[in-house]
């Protein structure tokens, strides 16, 4: 780990102006990671835990306003989280551990980076190391050819097809949040389908943050009447693990047709992947196994598996399925 300058803000306005070409850090529980592969090098970081960003409040819409600030499981533990959002409590108690769950942040979730062993090796992007394009555009992505059991099977392009790593993010963008930021231009509202950006040949950019922005606060929607969410997730291992395959669902059911439903997929793609082709497939259907499968069949049509990865075709519309139907029984 490279040596940098610690600033402790105050308030948002000292946060903003200390940063320069550092980075924020709030719970650290990935940037220190990466801080000591020497794959993140920030020259200062900037302590922003004591800004008043730490509360969940509803707004005058029935909506819900959760601060950058406030920890994963503050977050999954909320009583209101828990009853109207409980797709978002459900995804956020299935990712790492208790104790880091205590220490991550929702703005910390939301600039997740991916776990592809190539980009966290600390001689990625270099001569001689594994080529990374995330690390160093233009060096190639070693995983197109090499280790990618765990990679993307869906938004990948030539030049990456590492995994979106957040269970929280995939909840989000069923819930169709809204991600409000703050910067040296002011204040800004990003839709959370615009957040995290597609690798294509810039997989270097990860999301659409401008220099210098922070996230203040995430607002979840007012909750749609009589519509029941739900979040599954499938994994190595019972714990502490990382997404194969995940499927996040909001869904209203009348008459046994499907008059509302959300649909974002974990563990597949290279961003949280809303699919609107599963949606597509799912409005105004009868709640049947023959829809489910039909829905789940249209939202991987575009996969495009690697060498070691292509059992996820099938494990994600395995998982969509069974999502679909327990969202609505």
């Amino acid at each position: 780990m490279q040596t940098f300058n610690y600033v402790k803000a105050t308030n948002i306005d000292k946060a903003l102006t200390g940063l320069g070409s550092g980075k924020f850090i709030a719970g650290g529980t990935t940037l220190v990671d990466l801080m000591k592969l020497d794959v993140e090098r920030p020259s200062t970081l900037v302590d922003i835990n004591v800004l008043a960003l730490d509360k969940i409040e509803k707004l005058p819409d029935g909506g819900l306003r959760i601060g950058a600030l406030v920890r994963n499981s503050d977050l999954a533990w909320n009583a209101d989280v828990q009853k109207s959002y409980a797709v978002l409590s459900q995804a956020l108690l299935s990712g790492a551990s208790p104790q880091l769950r205590n220490m991550a942040t929702t703005g910390g979730n939301l600039m997740q980076r991916t776990r592809c062993a190539y980009f966290r090796e600390p001689s990625a992007g270099t001569p001689g190391g594994y080529g990374c394009n995330k690390r160093t555009p233009g060096t190639g992505c070693a995983a197109m050819d090499g280790f990618n059991r765990t990679h993307a099977i869906l938004g990948t392009s030539d030049h990456c097809i590492a995994t979106h790593p957040s269970d929280m993010c995939v909840a989000m963008a069923a819930l169709e949040a809204v991600i409000h930021v703050e910067g040296p231009k002011g204040k800004r509202t990003i839709a959370f389908a615009d957040f995290h950006k597609l690798p294509g040949d810039t997989p270097q950019v990860e999301n659409a943050l401008e220099p210098g922005e922070l996230i203040t606060y995430v607002d979840l929607p007012k909750p749609v009447e009589g519509a029941r969410s739900v979040y599954l997730k499938l994994r190595d291992r019972a714990s502490y693990e990382f997404a194969l395959a995940s499927a996040a669902v909001v869904s209203k059911v009348e008459g046994g047709h499907i008059r509302y439903v959300r649909v974002a997929l974990g563990g597949v793609g290279t961003k949280p992947w809303r699919s609107h082709e599963a949606e597509a497939a799912l409005n105004g259907k009868p709640v049947h196994a023959a829809t489910f499968r039909a829905a789940a069949e249209a939202a991987l049509a575009a996969a495009k598996p690697r060498s070691d990865n292509a059992f996820k075709v099938e494990l994600a519309k395995r998982c969509l399925t069974r999502t679909l139907k327990l969202a609505t029984a």
